[in-house]
């Protein structure tokens, strides 16, 4: 639920406030808490150690802050969800099952899922229905759980030349397929006004499968109000439809230092309002 200073819930990621906290992780979450940022984002969490992330949990717990997303599973310049290979298959279970034991740890809801490169030597249509296939499998995983892999469609014309998955069409015609409340869709809105604009219209076309939302202004993947996206509109659309999850703050300053992260807060103000 939202708290804190802010009507949406957002979520910064370590290292954005590192000029005022500090290179301690919980230093920035205390810090993050005192700003009134009530989520937290952390893509590395699966790599620290298990102690950080048993810590980690009880920290967030103590300070009322919700995990938002980790990543789970990546393939960058990799085929891998788009695959019928056995192998490939087994490698994607692994993941997902190394998931949902993190997840357990600091209580998280959402995990982060990107299918991976296609394969330019297999139809498009097989593709796709292998990878309905793998979310299929993935999401026994998750729904014993109860958690829950959140597809990101990135754009491949400024960061990831070649993924798999790049729009929300895409994503709600997948996610319908693989039928699952544990297979979902993570909208971020960065690389979605690349791929294709339309922000509020996909939102609402797509709401029944969106269960998470991440933002980036564009051009340069910085802090709202330094592109030419509305956010105050689309934050205020957000808010009249009743969302109640996560925003991740999945970008990064604009500015250097101290400087730069004052900015980014007054910027979520702003935007807030």
């Amino acid at each position: 639920m939202p708290g804190g200073r802010f009507g949406l819930d957002y979520a910064p990621h370590f290292g954005m406030f590192r000029h005022h906290a500090g290179e301690d992780l919980f230093d920035e979450l205390q810090f993050m808490h005192d700003e009134g940022f009530r989520a937290l984002e952390d893509n590395n969490l699966p790599t620290r150690e298990v102690a950080v992330q048993e810590r980690l949990g009880r920290e967030l717990d103590r300070l009322g802050i919700r995990m938002g997303v980790f990543v789970a599973h990546t393939a960058w310049g990799e085929i891998s969800f788009a695959s019928d290979s056995p192998e490939v298959r087994d490698r994607i279970l692994a993941d997902i099952r190394t998931a949902v034991e993190v997840a357990g740890r600091v209580d998280a809801q959402w995990c982060t899922v990107v299918p991976g490169e296609y394969d330019r030597n297999l139809a498009w249509d097989y593709q796709t229905a292998n990878v309905i296939d793998n979310l299929k499998r993935a999401a026994e995983i998750c729904e014993r759980a109860g958690v829950t892999m959140v597809l990101e469609p990135l754009n491949q014309l400024t960061d990831h030349p070649g993924v798999f998955l790049t729009g929300i069409p895409q994503a709600y015609q997948i996610c319908k397929a693989v039928g699952s409340p544990s297979c979902k869709i993570l909208d971020d809105l960065y690389h979605q006004q690349i791929t294709e604009g339309n922000l509020i219209p996909n939102l609402d076309r797509a709401w029944d499968e969106i269960a998470y939302i991440q933002v980036g202004d564009n051009p340069g993947r910085n802090e709202p109000t330094t592109g030419e996206i509305h956010y105050r509109n689309v934050f205020r659309h957000l808010k009249r439809k009743g969302y109640q999850g996560v925003v991740g703050m999945e970008h990064g300053n604009s500015e250097e230092g101290r400087a730069g992260e004052g900015r980014v807060i007054r910027a979520y103000v702003e935007v807030d309002q």
